[in-house]
């Protein structure tokens, strides 16, 4: 066994997410058995009392689907949500049952990308799921379909598997899918090599990664799993892609599907969820000086060093930082609603301090509540 498999073994709290095709037949409704599947492998780490386990279900459209008649996955948000609403109590109810044969009690956690990134939301999230787990209990974390709109939706569950990872502190990262790895080209095709281990973004140069599955009732593929072991990985959490039916293979360490290597450190948890989980509602332009202070100097954007104020966003809202030429440099939530900002534009804390109270002699955006978009 390498160094890395060991790693794996020895992990004590995984993150584990599967996509709606591991759990649902083609027509949408569940599949008991692979659900049942899915619970004695996640039911035998867990029950051995050394291992703590967050599970991050996709399925909830896909399981409403037939229930309410419909043939395939709806393109309108609203029988998107529909068909969660249905959809989500038939799966817990699923997990529920499942679990249970091993004695395991599970907690349901919904989350929008709004709940992650805004700091009161984050808090709670956190403190929810750490209080499940130390009360032995097996929590299941979805996207909340039936409420979450366009401009707050993750989008898939692959990238919100990588942030609760980072959220609940995990050793490990295990992505599960239809397929049993990452290959260098369409594993249908002759000649296509899976690809055992990735120790960086060098590794997949060239690399033809293929789309959502043929099934049609899930939003993923092989490029959002990738991407959400990018994320993982650079918060230093090694994470293992495999297939469902080798999901013992990977949680026990043996040699299977794709592992990625660490390739950073863990960082603010509120900000890895600012930077790949929340949608800006607005731009700040700003000017040479602040762009430097910003980005080489990480310092606080203050109402000096602010050129204009684009969108329309609320206190609390996460905003871009954009230089003169329209580059996203950083990403942070901004301390004053968009009306205020333009008669702050240009003018220093003290003066608006002066004019304005002593509430506007603070900063537009706080450096703690900043992640810098590029070097």
């Amino acid at each position: 066994m390498t160094g890395a498999r060991q790693a794996v073994r020895e992990a004590r709290r995984i993150v584990v997410k599967v996509g709606s095709s591991s759990l649902t037949t083609a027509s949408g409704g569940l599949d008991a058995d692979r659900v049942d599947a899915l619970v004695d492998v996640l039911g035998a780490a867990h029950g051995g009392g050394d291992k703590e386990i967050v599970l991050v279900s996709s399925g909830a459209i896909a399981a409403g689907l037939a229930p309410l008649g419909l043939r395939r996955r709806p393109r309108d948000l609203a029988r998107q949500q529909a068909a969660a609403s249905v959809g989500q109590g038939l799966l817990v109810a699923r997990y529920t049952a499942s679990f249970a044969r091993y004695g395991i009690r599970v907690g349901q956690i919904l989350l929008t990308s709004d709940d992650t990134s805004r700091r009161a939301h984050h808090r709670n999230a956190s403190r929810t799921l750490d209080k499940l787990l130390a009360m032995g209990a097996l929590p299941i974390v979805n996207e909340n379909d039936t409420v979450a709109t366009d401009e707050i939706r993750f989008g898939d569950n692959d990238r919100l598997a990588a942030l609760v990872a980072h959220l609940v502190r995990a050793d490990l990262l295990v992505l599960l899918s239809d397929v049993d790895g990452l290959y260098d080209g369409n594993p249908s095709r002759p000649g296509a090599s899976r690809i055992a281990e990735v120790r960086g973004p060098e590794d997949l140069v060239g690399v033809e990664i293929g789309s959502a599955g043929r099934s049609g009732v899930g939003t993923g593929g092989m490029v959002t799993k990738v991407e959400a072991a990018r994320i993982a990985a650079a918060a230093g959490i090694p994470v293992v892609l495999t297939s469902a039916a080798r999901a013992a293979d990977a949680l026990s360490g043996k040699e299977t599907g794709t592992y990625f290597h660490p390739t950073g450190k863990r960082s603010s948890d509120r900000l890895l969820w600012l930077q790949h989980a929340s949608t800006p509602q607005g731009s700040l332009i700003l000017d040479d000086g602040a762009v430097h202070a910003v980005v080489e100097r990480r310092k606080s954007l203050l109402p000096a060093g602010i050129a204009g104020v684009e969108g329309e966003f609320t206190a609390g809202d996460p905003v871009e930082l954009r230089d003169a030429a329209g580059r996203a440099v950083a990403r942070g939530l901004v301390n004053f609603d968009a009306r205020e900002i333009p008669r702050l534009i240009g003018r220093s804390t003290r003066e608006l301090a002066r004019e304005l109270g002593p509430a506007y002699e603070r900063e537009v955006v706080h450096r703690d509540d900043l992640v810098i978009l590029r070097p």
